[in-house]
């Protein structure tokens, strides 16, 4: 299957079982769902069958698992089945349920890994939406928790769990893919401190909890009806439970998730801050979304695509790939660019040509990363419909978006625009020809 589209389940499976804090029998049924769809819950056991997005908006409480609600509408403990959706790769789902908790099972996400296997994952046409992390995004909670994600280019979680009065202090960490998701975090188990079970007992929580499916610390005690799965159980778990709760932000991401005491307080709140982060770069650089797509360049991929080198190379990165026939660069414009000592004294504003040479290079990209263009060079034929509308000043981040409208053989022509802050710079459409170096 190909890793850059998008999935979803190839048919419907379902599942029965025992809710974890509800005790209630439930049938849970995972069903395909379109492309852009994400995942959403919905309650067959209401009139109307509505349905709840799992998005960290929905997010209503966070006591000892995630609820969402929409409207008097809830369900209990979704981190379970959107972490082995995630893990697993599948990004477009419905999950159907006669009740307001899926099932624990045996209290790890095993039981969903295994009902996704069940169903099977398709790929679909369109390409799978990424966000890769740039700059280090860091949260710190008044009960000591810390999370930080920094950049990296895959997608990775870090773990350390602290158990009261420093117990079984344990650390996991590992890259995340569907292969090492169910063979390293999918059969790590729920569990609880003795000490806190009759506390939740009181809330009317883990009504149907039993050691079948869960594991409960008593003192230096591991009790349990099998031996613990893994040295470090308990932070696998908080790994898989992390997985869960980030994906309700809406965004599967690239980058290295450092948790220190994570839980479902923290973890919804980072899911909240990345959302947050998400749209405000979205807003900066309307009406495309960006960072996302297929894949993404960084100045040394560019470099093997393009013949151009400093002082002409007018993209550091490519954010964005929708499909083969459009993308986005972005090139960061500073005082110390060299033209702007003499355009102008006092005065400096990238030139206009510069811009349409920008817009050139990442439509050349578009048609040089195609493996029959290779090592080919792109030559400007036209230039048409040129127009500049606002200055581009040092400081500026340029957002250059390049869509092809026409490819035959060698000769390309191109939809092209410069953004920043949103608003449109330059744009013009471009014709070119491709030839041998």
């Amino acid at each position: 299957m190909p890793a850059d589209a998008q999935h979803t389940l190839a048919a419907a499976a379902t599942l029965e079982g025992t809710s974890l804090h509800t005790g209630e029998k439930v049938t849970l049924t995972l069903k395909p769902a379109p492309e852009d769809h994400g995942f959403k819950f919905r309650r067959v056991d209401i009139p109307d069958q509505p349905f709840i997005d799992a998005d960290v908006e929905k997010v209503q409480t966070v006591e000892r698992a995630t609820t969402l609600a929409e409207g008097s509408v809830k369900v209990h403990t979704v981190e379970h089945v959107i972490s082995a959706l995630t893990g697993m790769g599948v990004d477009n789902a419905i999950v159907e349920m006669d009740a307001n908790e899926p099932p624990i099972g045996d209290g790890s996400a095993q039981p969903f890994v295994e009902l996704i296997k069940k169903a099977g994952i398709v790929a679909q046409d369109a390409p799978r939406k990424t966000w890769e992390i740039r700059e280090p995004i860091h949260l710190e909670c008044g009960d000591g928790s810390l999370l930080t994600i920094v950049p990296c280019k895959t997608f990775r979680v870090s773990v350390t769990n602290v158990g009261p009065d420093g117990r079984f202090a344990q650390y996991f960490s590992s890259e995340v893919t569907p292969e090492i998701y169910e063979r390293e975090i999918a059969r790590a188990r729920t569990f609880v401190y003795y000490e806190d079970v009759k506390p939740l007992l009181d809330k009317g929580l883990i009504k149907g909890g039993s050691l079948e499916n869960a594991v409960v610390v008593r003192g230096d005690q591991v009790m349990s009806k099998e031996p613990v799965r893994f040295d470090n159980e308990f932070a696998r778990h908080k790994a898989l439970d992390l997985i869960g709760d980030l994906m309700l932000c809406g965004k599967r991401i690239l980058g290295h998730v450092i948790a220190v005491k994570p839980g479902h307080g923290p973890n919804t709140q980072l899911a909240a801050t990345l959302k947050k982060e998400y749209s405000r770069m979205r807003s900066l650089a309307a009406p495309f979304e960006i960072p996302q797509g297929e894949a993404i360049l960084d100045i040394n991929d560019i470099m093997k695509l393009l013949p151009h080198r400093h002082p002409f190379l007018l993209v550091d990165r490519i954010v964005d790939f929708e499909g083969d026939n459009k993308c986005t660069g972005l090139k960061n414009v500073t005082m110390n660019e060299p033209f702007f000592p003499g355009h102008f004294p006092d005065h400096p504003i990238m030139p206009g040509v510069l811009q349409l040479e920008a817009m050139a290079q990442v439509s050349s990209v578009l048609m040089l990363r195609k493996p029959e263009n290779a090592g080919k060079i792109g030559y400007f034929m036209s230039a048409d419909k040129v127009k500049w509308r606002r200055p581009v000043l040092p400081g500026d981040a340029l957002y250059i978006q390049a869509e092809m409208t026409k490819s035959r053989g060698s000769i390309g022509t191109a939809k092209c625009r410069c953004l920043v802050n949103g608003e449109t710079a330059s744009e013009a459409e471009l014709k070119f020809a491709l030839v041998d170096n």
